[in-house]
């Protein structure tokens, strides 16, 4: 089964992890990994933090598929969480602190947010017949532990962090599409990041839909929504996310 997209149709649909099917960077997550036993963070600081954070991690990631830093991995998804947690404390921490409470937010434990809007859309698609697949660039381990526990079969990761060429790299979304055994044309990418996860896999031929649930890209034009709740009507319309003049973004090129 397929998926009307504009004038054409997609076959399966290859969703990002972290911040489209599972929270990830949220405050709960920073609050249980940093201040487990209080004070309470403030909410609207850290969720500021966290659209800071997104926004860095996009450009450092685009970067790397540009060419003009080296490609992004799981040394650099520490640093990146490591620099985040500064912008989210309001200051840095002592090193051997910082790297507990990374390693606490790669390696969560308790219960796990759930976004309401994904299991409906799950569902839509497994009741449609069309296919559907998960990409990230968090370690498997860290992948296959927050999937369990929010109630999605691991068994739907198609790519992880381990790979030699991880996401957002061409070879990361061929790799997924081959998957399927479909061509990339067939597949829509759902991702949370502009560049590095829309962009990154229109690039490799994916069809891309921005889901930005922190509202990090208000600027974007076309592909972009705030809600699952809108998936099929999303693809349904064919538009390519599209930066609007003086959104201060990195090229695309």
């Amino acid at each position: 089964m397929s998926l009307p997209y504009g004038s054409a149709t997609v076959e399966a649909v290859l969703f990002d992890l972290d911040d489209v099917l599972v929270p990830f960077e949220s405050p709960a997550a920073w609050q249980w990994a940093w201040r487990p036993q209080g004070p309470v963070l403030g909410e609207r600081r850290v969720r500021a933090a966290i659209r800071r954070s997104l926004k860095r991690w996009d450009r450092r990631r685009w970067k790397g598929v540009t060419g003009r830093e080296p490609p992004v991995d799981l040394v650099a998804l520490h640093a990146h969480l490591t620099e985040s947690l500064t912008d989210v404390a309001g200051h840095a921490l002592p090193d051997a602190e910082s790297q507990a409470v990374v390693r606490r937010m790669l390696h969560p434990a308790g219960e796990v947010e759930r976004f309401p809007d994904v299991a409906p859309a799950l569902a839509r698609l497994n009741a449609a017949g069309v296919r559907w697949g998960i990409a990230t660039e968090l370690p498997s381990e860290s992948a296959t532990w927050l999937l369990r526990r929010v109630g999605i079969d691991p068994a739907r990761l198609l790519v992880t962090g381990e790979i030699p060429h991880p996401l957002p790299d061409r070879e990361a979304f061929r790799a997924a599409v081959a998957r399927f055994d479909l061509p990339p044309a067939s597949v829509a990418f759902v991702g949370d990041l502009f560049w590095s996860d829309a962009h990154a896999a229109s690039r490799a031929g994916l069809p891309a839909l921005l889901l930005d649930r922190h509202d990090a890209w208000p600027k974007v034009q076309g592909g972009r929504v705030t809600s699952l709740d809108r998936l099929e009507s999303a693809l349904a319309a064919g538009d390519s996310p599209t930066s609007v003049e003086g959104s201060g973004e990195v090229s695309t090129e």
